[in-house]
């Protein structure tokens, strides 16, 4: 249950780290946690679809990471040759999110700040700041759930 977290954290914290500690997002209640939120938010369902989707493709083709293991490869080699596609199809929830966004939905960051009185500019702003971070956080969590899930750690 523990190592589920690893990703979930390894994808946030760095993101909130450097929004914080580049002044972007100013360090005050009101503004980290709707950030960090959203962002712990985004890599916990990463984090889910990723583990589902290899732990589905481990399943499907066991025989290909034994074939894999008899030629030679290493365990991990093995099973990273079977689910780096899979973990790839994690994020194509998020990508298309970020697509359509301003096109067909108006995001909560960019509602949140013109109804806290701020400009469509800085609305906008925001809004960048929390998709770019986003993605970041959701690319970071796949990989550290492929990560250990090659190694064993999540999936056997």
């Amino acid at each position: 249950m523990g190592t589920a977290a690893v990703p979930v954290l390894a994808g946030a914290a760095p993101v909130v780290t450097l929004v914080l500690v580049s002044g972007t997002v100013p360090l005050r209640g009101e503004a980290v946690i709707p950030v960090a939120g959203i962002l712990v938010g985004g890599a916990m369902t990463a984090t889910s679809l990723a583990g589902r989707r290899l732990r589905d493709e481990l399943s499907a083709r066991c025989g290909e990471v034994e074939a894999a293991l008899s030629l030679g490869l290493l365990p991990r080699d093995a099973v990273l040759e079977v689910v780096r596609p899979a973990a790839a199809t994690a994020l194509v929830p998020p990508l298309d999110q970020t697509r359509t966004v301003g096109l067909v939905t108006l995001p909560g960051a960019f509602v949140g700040v013109l109804l806290g009185g701020g400009s469509p500019l800085e609305a906008g702003a925001a809004q960048l700041l929390v998709l770019a971070g986003l993605l970041a956080a959701e690319v970071t969590a796949v990989w550290v759930v492929t990560e250990l899930v090659a190694r064993g750690h999540l999936v056997r």
